[in-house]
């Protein structure tokens, strides 16, 4: 408990630390900042980001191993779920099988806490949880469609060339298997409170279902690393960095230093988080209800964007496939060979959709249902539509509108954006504004969803009062302005690691979790046959 309130009052104290930077922000203090956080975390980061020197130019960051190595695993542990689910999946989300999950509280809904009674089902006989499949699928989704499908891919295929589009989509197949996982379990050992909000995530499952296999300690050690590194990637990553890059792109859309925003980042800053405090303000409900509309809009203004570059340029498919296979087993003339062209495709899928990080898990955890395997069925869709789908799409327009050169593999996200926004403009001359409203939307969608998830992990620390969800909603809106305002790359690069490194509590209690997915995922499909 000590730790706990030494912990919030350091978080507490850091607001007029920021607020102060901001105001000031044109004096250069926060580059002072910057270099002092950088000083006191710099070891995080380059332990999470440590890259394995194979030899040849080829370095691979350690993170991917546990992500590529726990995905195939899975890949095989359940029979290649991620192919063969993939029209249920469908199906689910369309409702064809509400007639076996009619979203009546069971014992299902929220799995026994191990040595007493099921408190969060005994309580609320008829809960029906807070949100559908779509809108869970859609919440998560919008946490991870965005920037990274953009500007990742752009650098992907630059430094990587067209193979690194194969990689890409192998990942994309594999991390639907350990999404499958963790959302399975995020739903199967939820807590639901006594005003039926619903409290789900790592945190519970790596707490609850450890306990259940004599690793109670264990469990509550990794729960609480999750927990510290969830609130720390939903002010960085899943916050400031999106604001930040959201920013950037609008002031360049709209005439760089000639810009009327130009210098103006605060001023973003404010209407954002004013419009993501409306937001969050009303929980997952109120996320849900925005992501739902937005999230599927955008994918498929995106897709239809893509499709018309493609349709433009048919005759230079076959070519740019022809790239995308040859690229993928002989490269020549790419940094690092062979190896090099896969890693980038894992890393940018790994970092793009997130799949074994268990952030999905939280959002997935709302879903009404009684059947926890129906959930994980839906969140086989996440890497799919988000890797497979939307990478792919941007990969295919960078290689027939000939971007994809060495000469940008120096590319900055920021950078990565204007490099696709002028694909899209070569064949639709307009497009870069619908581009930018784009990326202004994916940016809120996510920092929508990222609170929620620090937001859980908040509660699971400190309790689940109503004051302190406003302190966390109220540090996070700050956040927004800083993020848009300041030049905190350290910061953000810290939060970034801490979302890496929610993989690795994640990844040790899912795979030892995962018999009791397979136990959910028979008990699914018999309801499903029957």
């Amino acid at each position: 408990m000590r730790i706990k309130k030494v912990f919030l009052a350091l978080m507490v104290a850091l607001v007029p630390a920021l607020t102060f930077a901001q105001e000031v922000a044109e004096k250069g203090l926060d580059q002072r900042i910057d270099e002092a956080f950088g000083n006191a975390t710099g070891w995080f980061v380059r332990f999470i980001f440590y890259q394995i020197d194979f030899g040849g130019d080829v370095k691979i960051y350690w993170v991917l191993f546990p992500l590529i190595l726990g995905a195939a695993y899975f890949t095989v542990y359940f029979k290649f779920i991620n192919f063969r689910g993939i029209m249920t999946s469908v199906n689910i989300v369309r409702g064809k099988y509400d007639d076996i999950d009619h979203h009546e509280a069971m014992p299902a809904a929220g799995d026994a806490t191990p040595g007493g009674d099921a408190i969060e089902t005994i309580a609320l006989e008829g809960h029906e949880g807070e949100v559908s499949h779509f809108q869970a699928l859609t919440a998560a989704l919008s946490a991870t469609v965005g920037l990274g499908n953009i500007a990742g891919v752009a650098i992907a295929v630059s430094i990587g060339g067209a193979g690194a589009t194969f990689w890409m989509i192998v990942a994309g197949f594999l991390g639907m298997a350990s999404k499958f996982v963790e959302c399975t379990l995020g739903v199967k050992y939820r807590d639901i409170g006594p005003d039926g909000t619903v409290y789900g995530g790592p945190m519970y499952y790596l707490t609850k279902g450890l306990r259940a296999k004599n690793l109670g300690k264990l469990g509550k050690v990794l729960a609480a690393m999750f927990a510290v590194f969830v609130i720390g990637g939903s002010f960085g990553g899943g916050n400031m960095f999106q604001v930040n890059q959201a920013f950037q792109l609008v002031e360049n859309i709209t005439g760089g230093q000639d810009s009327f925003i130009y210098g103006r980042g605060w001023l973003f800053g404010v209407v954002m988080a004013v419009l993501v405090g409306v937001v969050i303000i009303g929980g997952i409900k109120k996320i849900a209800k925005v992501t739902d509309k937005i999230v599927p809009f955008m994918v498929l203004i995106y897709v239809l964007a893509s499709l018309f570059v493609i349709f433009s340029n048919l005759g230079m498919v076959g070519d740019a496939f022809m790239q995308i296979i040859n690229g993928a087993f002989s490269p020549e003339g790419v940094a690092g060979g062979a190896i090099g062209v896969l890693v980038q495709g894992f890393r940018r899928a790994a970092f793009s959709n997130e799949a074994g990080v268990g952030s999905a898990s939280i959002a997935h955890s709302a879903v009404k249902t009684k059947y926890a395997a129906s959930e994980g069925m839906v969140a086989l869709l996440e890497p799919f539509i988000d890797t497979v789908v939307v990478c792919t799409m941007t990969a295919l327009v960078l290689i027939i509108t000939g971007n994809v050169t060495s000469a940008n593999a120096g590319l900055n996200d920021a950078q990565a954006i204007l490099l696709t926004s002028g694909a899209f403009e070569s064949a639709i001359s307009w497009f870069p504004y619908v581009l930018t409203v784009a990326v202004v939307l994916f940016a809120f969608s996510t920092m929508i969803s990222w609170s929620y998830y620090g937001f859980q992990g908040w509660a699971y620390l400190f309790g689940r009062s109503r004051k302190m969800e406003y302190i966390y909603k109220f540090i996070f809106c700050l956040f927004v302005i800083v993020g848009a305002a300041a030049s905190l790359d350290s910061v953000i690069g810290f939060s970034d690691a801490m979302i890496f490194a929610m993989m690795v509590p994640n990844m040790v209690g899912i795979v030892i979790l995962a018999p009791k997915v397979k136990e959910e995922l028979i008990k699914y499909m018999k309801a499903i046959k029957s």
